[in-house]
């Protein structure tokens, strides 16, 4: 387990946070805004590593969530009437990390991203609700190792502890295998055709393998960043995604602008690797930089702004200028 993290017995204190249930109330302005669909028992509601997978909430029926692991299952929970599924990948339009699947005959409300979005900047209730599920439950695959990433590296490996931290920062969860310690790695490096010179390696869905990658080669092959429009004119584009350049995303997104984030790392900058933070505005008794880079990360995306990652800005053009009104 990455360390900092709560252990499962701390997380399983929570579950009634983690996977609540809507009222009838809270319910039915969901329902406004989505569509009904049924499925079948067996049937795929949604796959590990599909994109845009909309909301579901179950009126009938049981809908079991487990993480894909090569040919195995593990189980994660069930969820029944009225209970929700997804986590932060689906603010931040990220893919999948967990299978869907009916079990038994399905019914259930479906919400797509926009209309999902709207709720949650709108129903201050069912915006705390779903925030505080959610982001209980990407801890949760945190601690577990439940992503779609295989790292196989070492710890006297500086590229090893650079993609670590690379995957860490970015919220990301990772199985790690160590060579000198885990005794299927060479096994599993002979499947691959790699050679133990090539750590680190990152094994993405179990399809792809990439031999000691750059940060940009991992934020493309797990789908980090959307794909920029050309043509396409934001409000306010920001460089830097630190504490600072978050709160500007928080404040210009909220009210209505189109915010793009451009960080070469991962969001919250330096602040981020501070185990501890006392003088930051609004916690009295600290926050550890990586919530505190997570918290505001997840409320950027939220209200709508993107944040592209592993990305830099080279230079800025100020040959076009839109004069003041009146001049």
């Amino acid at each position: 387990m990455p360390q900092g993290l709560p252990t499962v017995d701390e997380l399983a204190a929570r579950r009634a946070q983690m996977f609540p249930a809507l009222t009838f109330a809270q319910l039915a302005r969901v329902a406004a805004a989505g569509v009904e669909k049924t499925f079948e028992d067996g049937e795929i509601v949604f796959e590990q590593g599909d994109s845009d997978v909309p909301f579901y909430v179950v009126l009938e029926g049981e809908l079991e969530i487990v993480h894909p692991s090569g040919k195995l299952e593990e189980p994660i929970t069930v969820h029944k009437e009225r209970e929700f599924t997804g986590e932060v990948s689906v603010l931040t339009d990220r893919r999948s990390l967990v299978r869907g699947r009916a079990k038994g005959r399905l019914r259930v409300v479906r919400v797509e991203h926009t209309r999902l979005r709207s709720l949650i900047q709108t129903d201050p209730e069912i915006s705390e609700l779903l925030m505080r599920a959610y982001i209980l439950r990407r801890i949760g695959l945190l601690s577990a190792g439940q992503g779609d990433v295989v790292v196989i590296g070492s710890r006297d490996s500086a590229a090893t502890l650079r993609l670590q931290a690379f995957l860490m920062r970015n919220g990301h969860p990772y199985r790690y295998l160590n060579i000198d310690r885990d005794a299927d790695v060479q096994r599993l490096l002979d499947d691959l055709h790699v050679n133990i010179k090539d750590i680190p390696i990152l094994i993405c869905r179990g399809q792809l393998v990439l031999r000691n990658p750059s940060d940009a080669d991992v934020a493309d092959c797990l789908g980090f960043n959307v794909a920029l429009q050309p043509g396409v004119v934001h409000d306010v584009v920001i460089c830097g995604a630190e504490p600072g350049g978050l709160a500007a995303a928080v404040y210009g997104a909220s009210e209505g602008l189109d915010v793009l984030v451009v960080e070469a790392r991962a969001p919250g900058g330096q602040a981020a690797a501070s185990s501890k933070i006392e003088n930051y505005l609004g916690f009295p008794t600290g926050i550890s930089g990586r919530a505190l880079a997570a918290r505001a990360f997840n409320q950027a995306e939220k209200f709508g702004a993107r944040v592209l990652v592993a990305r830099g800005a080279l230079r800025m053009y100020c040959d076009e200028r839109v004069p003041p009104d009146g001049i």
